[in-house]
């Protein structure tokens, strides 16, 4: 268990690698079968069950503090026996590698631990389509693949996540034939096109329509080796700016104010509520402020939910979140294990079919549980720096999930008494 003692926070902490584009990084830089040089790693747990599947697919994966070099060893050959891939509780690397390796004319299964076991995977069976025999169980992981997979047209539902979406962009330029992928009720655009501007670094090309609703892709294309620097994470460095508006000073190094990623949403966020930024070129500094309540809408950026919770408890009236439909489908039912651990906390927080409702002026202290969920562990730890008590996290170790050092970066900013 981790103890948070309230307190404030004053100083400055690099932000994370970004756990999204360290992903698809590695995705790209094994289809390029070698040569890329991968800087500003992350390795949180979703990157290293990344980097096991490419390694058990035959890439050679060197890494140091500094980079992670993906070798250029040719790929297995294929064999009649099933490939195991396991994807522990990345639901990245299952809805990306499904279609990567539906790739190969080999049997393929692919694995789940912990809570990844029982979020949703039927969209990949709409694969299907292009020639590739896919078995979910029942909706769910373990996932059975064999391709080749041909260049042809798929619709699919992107109304849960973009990441199939995003597995069939990396793979379908690798096809013989070209492809169309019509994509309905997407949500989550921006890591779409966050997705097609690494696309085009490793020299792929992808066309859609304006709405990106439709995605025109030309087969045959071929990767280029790159040397990638991975930009920092938008996602972790939000609970940091966050405790910045409510117990700051903090500054965060290493951010992209131009970066593609949806969660640098929070600026708009903590500027309408009244805290003070400075934003310079490579880093965000937020200091405290009278914070008012806010309406936001997390449908494009969900991930931002915990820090946006996180924030509420510490504004004066009442705070409304809407577009929180896919929550409930996280590590965690994200709606559900807030609700219930802010209430734990002395905090209020009340649901409805398309929004939620959280009562500021802060809360009492006690003990959370993190439910396995990084995100949630994080906001209750920030929640805490302004509690009137000790805040007790049980289970704090999932943060390594997506930023392995999220509490000695938060010990690092908080000023003894």
């Amino acid at each position: 268990m981790k103890r948070i003692t309230p307190s404030t926070v004053k100083g400055q902490v690099t932000a994370p690698p970004s756990k999204s584009m360290m992903g698809r990084a590695l995705a790209a830089a094994y289809l390029a079968q070698g040569g890329t040089v991968i800087t500003n790693p992350s390795f949180c747990d979703d990157a290293l069950a990344i980097m096991g599947v490419i390694r058990t697919l035959g890439a050679v994966v060197q890494d140091n503090e500094e980079s992670v070099t993906i070798g250029g060893a040719p790929r297995r050959p294929a064999t009649p026996e099933a490939l195991m891939l396991h994807c522990g509780e990345s639901a990245l690397c299952m809805r990306i590698f499904a279609p990567i390796a539906a790739l190969r004319e080999q049997p393929i299964a692919l694995t789940a631990s912990g809570s990844l076991q029982s979020r949703p995977m039927d969209m990949i069976e709409a694969i299907r389509v292009l020639g590739v025999s896919c078995k979910t169980t029942d909706g769910h992981a373990p996932i059975s693949i064999r391709g080749p997979m041909k260049g042809g047209f798929i619709g699919i539902d992107a109304s849960v996540s973009s990441q199939f979406l995003t597995g069939l962009l990396l793979s379908l330029p690798l096809c013989e034939g070209d492809s169309t992928i019509s994509a309905y009720s997407l949500k989550s655009l921006p890591y779409v096109r966050m997705t097609i501007g690494l696309l085009e670094h490793f020299g792929i090309t992808v066309g859609h329509d304006e709405a990106f609703e439709e995605f025109e892709i030309r087969g045959s294309q071929s990767y280029a080796p790159i040397r990638y620097e991975v930009e920092g994470d938008w996602s972790g460095a939000a609970f940091l700016l966050v405790a910045g508006a409510f117990s700051g000073p903090v500054t965060v190094v290493g951010l992209d104010t131009d970066s593609p990623q949806a969660d640098r949403a929070i600026l708009e966020v903590l500027q309408e509520v009244g805290a003070h930024l400075e934003i310079g070129p490579d880093r965000i500094t937020v200091k405290r402020g009278q914070l008012k309540p806010f309406r936001f809408d997390v449908t494009d950026c969900p991930d931002l939910f915990p820090p946006l919770a996180a924030l509420a408890v510490h504004c004066d009236g009442r705070t409304i979140i809407s577009g929180i439909e896919r929550l409930r489908h996280k590590e965690s039912n994200r709606l559900a294990a807030l609700s219930l651990e802010l209430g734990n906390l002395g905090g209020t927080m009340r649901s409805t079919a398309s929004s939620v409702e959280i009562d500021g002026g802060g809360i009492r202290g006690g003990t959370a549980d993190a439910h396995g969920d990084h995100r949630i562990a994080m906001a209750c730890a920030v929640a805490g720096l302004s509690a009137e008590h000790e805040v007790t996290i049980e289970g704090p170790s999932c943060v390594s999930k997506s930023y392995p050092r999220f509490f000695s970066d938060l010990e690092a900013l908080q000023v003894k008494p």
